[in-house]
C-alpha cells in the first residue's frame, strides 16, 4: 500500500463545516448554542434516552453520573476491568474505592456470575457499592438482563460505558439506556467524533438538569456569581458539536461500514484456526467500533505483539486488547472477582491472546484484502519478532 492503513480514523461527511460556520455566524463559539441543543436532540431522539448533557468527554460524562449518585470518599464502585483506564480513573477523582470484575466468554464484558459473587460478599459485609460500571467493549453489548437483574435485587445503580458502542443494540433496545446512567465517547477514533467530547444520558430527566449544572462551574440563579457547590467546566463546545450534529445524520451509514469490515475479516478467515473472530452475543446488533480477534499462537511460537510489530512493518496498525485495569499498577491493590474462580480469568486470557484490526468506516476494499493477506502472510512464518514489550506493554494513548 502507498500509505499506512490505521486503526480506525475520523469519516467526516462533508456537512460538519456547515454547522461549524453556524456557530462562527452567529458567533456562539461557547460551551452553549444551537448546535450544542440539537446534537443533543438527535443523540436523545436516536437512542431514546429521556435526557441528554453533551459534555467535553466521556470521562467528564463518568464523572458526573458518579458526582449525581453522591459517589464519595469510603465509597466503593464496581467497574469492568477489561476496559481503558478512562472507566475508572472518575472514581479516584471523588476519592472513593473500585473493585473490579472479570469479563466473560461470550461478550467478553461483565461476567454476570462474578458480579453476583461480588455484590454478595460486599453484602455480607455491610458495604454494598454506590454503583456498577458495565462496560460495552468495542461495540458489543454487556449480559445486561442478567447484569440489570442482579443489580436490582441488590439495589445498586448501573452507569454504561457505552464509549464504544453507540448505535449498538440489545434486543432491539440501545446501548446506553439500560442503567441510571449512561455515557458516550466523541473522541477522533470512535464510531462517531466530535474531536474531543461525549454525552451523558439518563432515565430522569432531573438528573440530566443537575449534570447541566454541574458541567457549568455549578453557577446558581442569580444576578451575581453564586456557587454553593462545586462545579466542572465540563459542557461542549458550539463548535464541536457542529461537527456531532453532522456525524449524527451518518451514524447508521458508519456503523454499516464497520459491520461489513467485521464480517469481511470473519469470511476471510473462517477457516483459519489461528484466528478466532469476537463473538456476537445473539440478539444483539454490535456497531463493530474495533474488529477484535483472538489469536492462537502457542504452536506458532508467536505472541500478538509478534504480529502487531510484523503488521506494523507492512504498513498495518494493530493494537493489542485492552490490559486489564485489576493488573495495573495503578490499582495493584484493588479487588478482582474472576469469571470463575481458580481459573485463569477470561480478560487476561484476552489480553493475553488478543488484537485489533483496523477498522475504520472509510476503508477501502483494497485496504481490507491487503490487511488480510498481511494477516495470513505472519500467519505462515514460524519465527517470532523479537518484540521487547519494555515492561508494561500498553501503549494506549488514546482519550476517552
Amino acid at each position: 500500500m502507498n500509505k499506512a492503513i490505521l486503526l480506525s480514523t475520523p469519516h467526516m461527511s462533508g456537512k460538519e463545516q456547515d454547522y461549524i460556520q453556524e456557530a462562527f455566524d452567529t458567533n456562539w463559539i461557547a460551551p452553549l448554542g444551537a448546535n450544542v441543543t440539537e446534537f443533543e436532540r438527535k443523540i436523545q431522539q436516536y437512542t431514546g434516552a429521556k435526557a441528554v448533557c453533551a459534555t467535553s468527554s466521556g470521562t467528564a460524562a463518568i464523572h458526573l453520573a458518579l458526582r449525581l449518585l453522591e459517589v464519595s470518599p469510603g465509597d466503593t464502585v464496581f467497574c469492568s476491568s477489561f476496559t481503558f483506564i478512562a472507566s475508572a480513573n472518575p472514581i479516584k477523582y471523588l476519592g472513593a474505592d473500585v473493585t473490579f470484575i472479570d469479563s466473560e466468554p461470550e461478550t467478553w464484558n461483565m461476567s454476570p456470575q462474578a458480579l453476583e459473587r461480588a455484590l454478595a460478599d460486599a453484602k455480607k459485609e455491610n458495604g454494598l457499592p454506590k454503583a456498577v460500571i458495565i462496560v460495552h467493549l468495542y461495540g458489543q453489548s454487556a449480559k445486561m438482563d442478567e447484569l440489570v437483574a442482579i443489580c436490582e435485587s441488590y439495589g445498586v445503580p448501573i452507569i454504561e460505558d457505552a464509549a464504544e458502542s453507540m448505535g449498538s443494540t440489545y434486543k432491539g433496545k440501545q446501548s446506553g439506556t439500560f442503567g441510571d446512567f449512561g455515557i458516550f465517547s466523541f473522541n477522533g477514533n470512535k464510531i462517531i467524533t466530535t474531536s474531543g467530547g461525549g454525552a451523558l444520558v439518563a432515565k430522569d430527566q432531573k438528573m440530566i438538569e443537575k449534570a447541566v449544572f454541574l458541567a457549568t462551574q455549578a453557577k446558581e440563579e442569580a444576578l451575581h456569581y453564586q456557587h454553593e457547590k462545586i462545579g466542572y467546566n465540563y459542557r461542549m463546545s458550539n463548535v464541536l458539536a457542529g461537527i456531532g450534529r453532522a456525524q449524527m445524520e451518518v451514524l447508521d451509514d458508519r456503523i454499516k461500514a464497520r459491520q461489513d469490515n467485521f464480517r469481511f475479516y470473519a469470511g476471510r478467515w473462517e477457516n483459519i484456526k489461528e484466528v478466532e473472530m469476537m463473538p456476537e452475543l445473539p440478539n444483539s446488533v454490535s456497531n463493530h467500533w474495533l474488529s477484535a480477534v483472538m489469536l492462537n499462537l502457542e504452536k506458532k511460537d508467536m505472541t500478538p505483539y509478534d504480529v502487531m510489530e510484523k503488521m506494523q512493518a507492512l504498513g498495518v496498525e494493530t493494537r493489542v486488547l485492552w490490559k486489564p485495569l485489576h493488573l495495573q499498577p495503578v490499582f495493584a491493590t484493588a479487588p478482582f472477582y474472576e469469571h470463575i474462580q481458580g481459573e485463569e480469568a477470561v480478560c487476561e486470557r484476552l489480553f493475553r491472546k488478543g488484537l485489533c484490526l483496523p477498522s475504520g468506516s472509510n476503508l477501502t476494499q483494497a485496504e481490507l484484502e491487503y490487511v488480510g493477506t498481511a494477516l495470513e502472510m505472519i500467519l505462515k512464518e514460524n519465527q517470532p519478532t523479537k518484540y521487547n514489550k519494555g515492561g508494561d506493554a500498553e501503549r494506549e494513548t488514546v482519550n476517552y
